[in-house]
């Protein structure tokens, strides 16, 4: 069942991350990867969060109490641009860069959440993404989380809201 709800600016957050943002300890600091127009990072904040949004354009979120902006190409071959650092919460929403999967499992901090969606193979029948470097294999979230972390929910669908896609989605904690 797909559901969202408003937010500020930047869209709807996904039904995924708001079905599972309970597994993010109150008040803890999130990471909002490649936030794009900050739907989620709004929906944290919003919800009582500290939250770090990355993107390489975060024009839209600049000067929201409450969401520290880092500007940041994540695919330029730069550095972690958050070394050392650890979140409570780790959201990345419609979005694939397979180098990062060490540095995202790393920034989940001790009794933190994971919560990833993006698209998967067979998507191409519905349009873009459709390039397979940009399309998640059969089962590859699972083991972006494994074996660090504790899978609460994993699904691999069809999806009809917003758009038609293929997705793949988990939720999971670190014990």
């Amino acid at each position: 069942m797909e559901k969202s709800v408003s937010s500020h600016g930047g869209g709807t957050a996904s039904g995924w991350v708001i079905a599972h943002a309970g597994l993010v300890p109150a008040g803890g600091r999130v990471l909002d990867l490649a936030a794009g127009g900050g739907r989620h990072s709004h929906y944290f904040a919003d919800r009582g969060h500290p939250v770090v949004a990355v993107d390489r354009d975060i024009t839209a979120l600049a000067g929201r109490p409450g969401i520290e902006c880092l500007r940041a190409d994540l695919e330029d071959g730069s550095p972690w641009p958050l070394p050392g650092r650890a979140f409570a919460g780790v959201v990345v929403t419609n979005y694939l860069h397979r180098p990062l999967f060490p540095a995202i499992r790393a920034a989940v901090a001790a009794g933190g959440a994971l919560i990833y969606e993006t698209f998967a193979r067979g998507n191409e029948r519905f349009g873009k993404p459709s390039n397979p470097d940009f399309l998640l294999a059969d089962n590859e979230l699972l083991g972006l989380a494994l074996p660090d972390l504790r899978v609460v929910a994993y699904e691999h669908l069809t999806i009809e809201l917003p758009r038609p896609a293929i997705v793949q989605r988990i939720a999971a904690i670190r014990a």
